[in-house]
């Protein structure tokens, strides 16, 4: 049944018109499957998120980046800047590869107190702590080629200098020794460095960035352990009238629906140890392509994440030409109480916002067999908002003229979300990203509600105000311009659609 034709009737709550924000530069509009609201390099090669901080007005994403090749290589810091998470500004490259190796994953820092001795002129200096990579010692074998060094900056992150004292942290021998998440720890007045250990976390202190003593570890028997443990970030979060800590871990391979995936632990941080509640695995996102996400520093409580939106069993495949991969849309965390435990929720920041060219309203209709969305979706660029009483199944299908479609539903029998890219596009490039992917329904509420952002070429969903989360990206030959809802007796409490 075709409703959305009716708009202009009764049937229309709101249309509203904005003046759209251009969250990429018009020669991007060209690139084949180039999000046009997420962030992606200019060229070449990128992958893990690196250094977010937020320093006066200005959020600061550096992240992995091979500026030769669109496959991965001798990995550099990539940098960009945006006053608003929305508007992206690619910056010169920040740290180069040098004689101790290339540069790894790591976080950056203000430093306020001037602990590390780098500021200038009475202001706080810009430091960078990230993992050295040595590729030619480790084709000589041995678990000695990663270590952790320092890089400062006393301009705002526009040029930096190498620490002469590098490496702070040598490697007491073990393989995967990497990817420093650094913060100030005031109970303690000291630095906290959690380090991604091989199958651990690894938890170290120092007074000034440039000495590290070990505090602990955590990890060894439980959680996931189907591939290597990167990218940790703890994160003091409110929880009711307390907090908790809550320990972000990726991992690879070893995801619910294959690959890469990040899980998180919630407990407590008393300065040397991390306790979690329980030995629960619970994943942040559920999808196949969120990996790495890590929060940004200096932003007080407002805690926000931005992951890379990509999956290693795939990665340096994926059909794009110019550019190699994206992020996800930057989501504030929250940990809240879910079924009687405090579980982590995401959504997407509100600065999104400014995107909005049309909002269109719907309000108590019943969807029998299927529903089409409004013909004038033209870029593939919207965000949807469905709530239903949670009694019957449906889903959201995407499609184009070629007959290729992704699939983003709920299954009432299952009690489960999916996003199915089976049929998303011409086969080829990887036989393992052709799939269906799951999740369960986590908030058992009454009433359901599920948010879609789809850009050109990927879908995030959010259900039930962030308690399940998956995200995915797909490569069709034009873009997925026609949305259809379906559903068998549906009853539809509210639907907005609206359009980037």
């Amino acid at each position: 049944m075709k409703i959305f034709p009716a708009f202009a009737s009764i049937l229309l709550a709101c249309i509203i018109t904005f003046s759209i924000a251009s969250a990429q530069s018009n020669n991007f509009k060209s690139d084949r499957h180039r999000p046009q609201y997420h962030f992606s390099p200019n060229e070449h090669w990128m992958n893990d998120p690196n250094g977010m901080v937020y320093y006066n007005g200005t959020y600061h994403l550096f992240f992995q980046h091979y500026p030769e090749k669109t496959i991965w290589g001798p990995m550099h810091w990539g940098h960009a800047t945006s006053r608003d998470l929305v508007n992206w500004t690619q910056q010169p490259i920040a740290l180069f590869p040098d004689s101790l190796g290339w540069i790894f994953s790591g976080s950056a820092v203000i430093d306020y107190k001037n602990t590390s001795g780098f500021g200038k002129d009475n202001k706080p200096a810009m430091v960078a702590i990230f993992t050295h990579h040595n590729d030619s010692l480790e084709k000589l074998g041995g678990n000695n080629h990663q270590y952790q060094s320092l890089a400062y900056s006393n301009d705002e992150g526009k040029t930096w200098t190498k620490y002469e004292g590098n490496p702070v942290l040598k490697n007491p021998g073990i393989q995967d020794f990497r990817d420093p998440k650094v913060f100030w720890y005031e109970k303690g007045n000291k630095w906290i460095m959690t380090l991604a250990t091989k199958d651990r976390i690894t938890f170290y202190s120092s007074p000034d960035l440039k000495t590290w003593e070990k505090e602990s570890d955590v990890g060894a028997g439980f959680g996931g352990h189907g591939g290597v443990w990167e990218c940790p970030d703890l994160i003091e979060m409110k929880y009711g009238v307390t907090s908790k800590w809550v320990l972000l871990v990726s991992i690879n391979p070893g995801g619910p629906n294959g690959g890469s995936v990040t899980q998180y632990f919630v407990g407590d941080f008393d300065g040397k140890n991390f306790t979690p509640d329980d030995t629960l695995t619970r994943w942040m996102d559920y999808g196949p392509d969120n990996y790495a996400g890590v929060t940004w520093s200096n932003t007080g409580s407002r805690k926000i994440l931005i992951g890379w939106m990509s999956n290693w069993l795939y990665a340096n495949k994926v059909p794009t030409e110019r550019w190699r991969s994206a992020m996800t849309i930057p989501r504030q965390l929250s940990l809240e109480r879910v079924n009687g435990k405090p579980a982590l929720t995401q959504r997407p920041v509100g600065e999104l916002a400014k995107l909005e060219r049309k909002r269109s309203s719907l309000t108590a209709f019943t969807v029998n067999r299927k529903f089409d969305l409004p013909s004038s979706i033209k870029k593939g660029l919207n965000k949807i908002v469905i709530n239903t009483d949670n009694s019957k199944s449906f889903s959201f299908v995407l499609s184009n003229t070629r007959e290729q479609k992704v699939i983003v539903g709920y299954d009432k029998a299952k009690d489960e979300f999916y996003i199915d890219r089976t049929f998303s596009g011409p086969r080829g490039f990887s036989d393992e990203f052709f799939s269906r992917a799951v999740a369960p329904r986590l908030a058992k509420t009454r009433m359901m509600t599920m948010t879609l952002f789809t850009d050109q070429a990927s879908v995030e969903l959010f259900a039930d105000d962030g308690s399940t989360v998956m995200t995915a990206v797909y490569f069709p030959d034009e873009v997925f311009k026609n949305i259809t809802l379906e559903g068998d007796g549906l009853k539809v409490r509210g639907l907005t659609v609206v359009e980037y």
